[in-house]
């Protein structure tokens, strides 16, 4: 079962105000289609700026794959908004061009068609560019068009003060790391329920496996698509984005020394089976370089202690410096019944799970027993939703009903959304716990039960084209709320003039570049 958490929210019960003042923000990845539904191969639009520099509309793996990218934002509600913004400036832009409102790809017919994301003739661009080969030539490029949503969440100093005794945050940073990853331990323990809940990829078009082997015993629909009849997030599957050269690292998370000394091992040990890429294919590179991780991101994982970071810095020098800042949660499917790939409903619930993930005792894991958590997640991502499904307790020492469990932690965190309620002085939070505990009863409430049925009727093309063209009517029709389209057209100028004074301050060749970034 769950941990006993009575006496820390008791404390939170008793100190209410340590609660004001959450940060949050939000990154949504959506891929450009054609008005048919198969990926656009045009380029990054112009009228949008520059992917490289631009604040709030980038790229991710590839020029089609469009990412948005929120402010830290005190608010749920104005950072909605804020990310309805960007939709609805982008949707007008587009012309002809539509959002896929999923999660997994579909109607790419080919990875030929699929361009890596293309940043300039800067060092630093070229060097994004080329960290998106190595993805390529390591895992293939369909599976890098898989799409998300990243929550980074923050709890305010406040609370640190108050729970731990600090003063300020540079003294106190060595508590307030210990607090995240504690955070983090409990989300690798509990943090299924996320794609329990929200998984919205239960199916696929079966273009995405073709030619691949898989060992999933799918089900076909006369529209082609394929899936598991009580999966949640294929996403979240090993069909996804996974890295077996990882798997053996033994990365923890038990304290901010041993995770950074972990990664930083990560990107020095050279792998056998990336060695043939560093040769060059027609005078190009194909990789940054050949060890298990070519730079720290590309490290695979659900969750992710966070620090911004300083000009050259890497993010694990980030968090040896300041500590953890705050926490990125990269479980989130996309949302296929938002707009905007995620909800209010949503937002509100990872708040009151990540605060109680941070208030809930967590014993340090080792990296057997944090693959051991796995199982759960392996449960819920392909068997969520069937009748009876149990949940492990430890390295599966018992088994629990996941219907008992879900009912258990929401009744915690039903507390936890008091305590926010009541500083709000509205039941915004204690609404999303009455919502969402009946998907225990009912797992047909969840979106991948919600999802899986109108694939059913329609097929997983026509479900996501018919969306796609939906939303994109609506965000049209819409007026801009929090942003103005001068701001954005001042942000569009501006990243361009950045994009090209970074051109022009280049001294070194890339050749060089890249041998100064794999000697650090």
């Amino acid at each position: 079962m769950i941990p006993d958490v009575s006496k820390a929210l008791s404390w939170l019960e008793a100190h209410p105000q340590a609660l004001n003042g959450i940060q949050r923000g939000i990154e949504r990845e959506t891929l450009r289609i054609t008005s048919d539904g198969h990926l656009a191969t045009t380029p990054h639009p112009k009228s949008l700026g520059s992917a490289l520099t631009h604040r709030w509309i980038t790229t991710d793996f590839a020029e089609a794959l469009l990412e948005f990218i929120t402010p830290v934002d005190g608010n749920v509600d104005h950072l909605l908004a804020f990310l309805r913004d960007i939709h609805r400036h982008v949707s007008r832009d587009l012309g002809s061009e539509l959002m896929w409102p999923l999660s997994m790809p579909c109607f790419i017919s080919s990875e030929d068609k699929i361009e890596l994301a293309q940043y300039g003739t800067s060092n630093v661009g070229r060097f994004k560019t080329l960290y998106r080969e190595g993805l390529k030539n390591r895992y293939g490029a369909l599976m890098q068009t898989i799409s998300g949503v990243h929550y980074n969440f923050s709890l305010p100093l406040e609370f640190w003060q108050a729970r731990e005794g600090i003063t300020d945050a540079e003294s106190g940073k060595e508590k307030i790391s210990e607090g995240y990853f504690r955070l983090i331990r409990n989300y690798y323990r509990y943090g299924w329920v996320i794609p329990y809940l929200f998984g919205a990829s239960p199916a696929l078009c079966s273009s995405f496996i073709k030619g691949r082997e898989n060992k999933m015993p799918f089900e076909k629909l006369k529209s082609g698509a394929c899936y598991l009849p009580y999966a949640t997030s294929l996403r979240m599957s090993d069909l996804g984005y996974t890295n077996t050269a990882q798997s053996n690292l033994g990365i923890t998370f038990n304290n901010l020394t041993t995770y950074v000394e972990g990664l930083k091992k990560a990107i020095s040990i050279p792998a056998e089976q990336f060695k043939h890429l560093d040769e060059k294919s027609n005078g190009h590179y194909q990789q940054i370089n050949s060890n298990v991780l070519q730079i720290e991101n590309e490290f695979y994982a659900p969750i992710r202690p966070k620090r911004v970071t300083r000009k050259g810095e890497s993010p694990s020098d980030a968090l040896l410096r300041g500590g953890v800042e705050y926490i990125e949660v990269r479980a989130l499917d996309i949302n296929p019944f938002s707009p905007i790939g995620i909800d209010a409903d949503q937002a509100r619930f990872l708040d009151l799970f990540l605060i109680w993930c941070t208030l809930a005792d967590a014993p340090e894991m080792s990296s057997e027993e944090l693959q051991c958590t796995r199982h759960n997640w392996n449960r819920v991502i392909l068997e969520g939703r069937k009748p009876g499904q149990t949940i492990g307790i430890g390295c599966d020492t018992a088994r629990q009903p996941l219907e008992v469990v879900g009912k258990s932690l929401f009744a915690d965190l039903l507390r936890v959304a008091e305590v926010l309620d009541g500083s709000n002085k509205n039941s915004q939070y204690q609404d999303v716990c009455n919502k969402l505990i009946s998907a225990f009863e009912d797992p047909e409430l969840t979106f991948s039960g919600r999802m899986l049925q109108a694939i059913k009727d329609v097929g997983i093309g026509s479900f996501g084209l018919a969306l796609a063209e939906q939303y994109r009517q609506m965000l049209q029709s819409e007026p801009l709320s929090v942003l103005t389209e001068d701001a954005m057209e001042s942000e569009r100028v501006a990243s361009l003039r950045r994009q090209q004074e970074m051109e022009q301050r280049d001294t070194m060749s890339f050749d060089e570049y890249l041998a100064e970034q794999n000697q650090r």
